[in-house]
C-alpha cells in the first residue's frame, strides 16, 4: 500500500512540473531599459496554439494605445492587446515557434520563438526580424 501511494504521489510530483514547462500561464514581462517589470501577459493555448494578451499594466505608458500597429491592432489599446499569436509547439522539444509576438511600443511583428526555462520559472522569448533578434526573460506569475 506505500509503495501505492509513494508511486501515485510521484505521478502528482512529476505532472505538476511537466506542467509547468510549457508557456501557457501569467507572465510578468521585464523592461529592457529600466530592468523593471513593464506588464503582466496571459499566454493561452487553443487548439495547440498559443495566444498571449496583456493583462494588466505595471508602468505607466506614454502612449495607452498601438498608434504605430500596422495590422488589425492599429489605434487599439495596448491593454487586453492580444500581442501573441500562432505560436506551436516543436515537435519533442520544450520550444514554441513560428507565431508572431507584437512590440505594442513600436509597432513591429517579430517572428516568436518561446522556450521556458528553470523547470517553468522563467520564459525565455525570442523575436526574429530577417537575422536580428531580442530576447527577454519573462518571469511566470504564481
Amino acid at each position: 500500500m506505500k509503495k501505492i501511494i509513494a508511486l501515485t504521489a510521484g505521478l502528482i510530483c512529476a505532472s505538476c512540473v511537466f506542467s509547468q514547462m510549457t508557456p501557457e500561464g501569467l507572465w510578468r514581462s521585464i523592461d529592457d531599459k529600466s530592468g523593471q517589470p513593464k506588464a503582466e501577459i496571459r499566454i493561452t493555448v487553443n487548439g495547440g496554439v498559443l495566444s498571449g494578451v496583456v493583462e494588466k499594466a505595471l508602468m505607466p505608458s506614454p502612449e495607452p494605445l498601438c498608434v504605430q500597429c500596422s495590422d488589425d491592432r492599429k489605434d487599439k489599446p495596448k491593454l487586453g492587446m492580444e500581442i501573441i499569436r500562432g505560436a506551436k509547439k516543436a515537435e519533442g522539444k520544450d520550444v514554441w515557434e513560428d507565431g508572431k509576438i507584437l512590440d505594442p511600443d513600436n509597432g513591429k511583428n517579430y517572428t516568436l520563438r518561446m522556450e521556458p526555462l528553470e523547470d517553468g520559472k522563467k520564459l525565455q522569448v525570442r523575436g526574429y526580424i530577417g537575422p536580428f533578434y531580442r530576447t527577454q526573460i519573462w518571469l511566470r506569475v504564481q
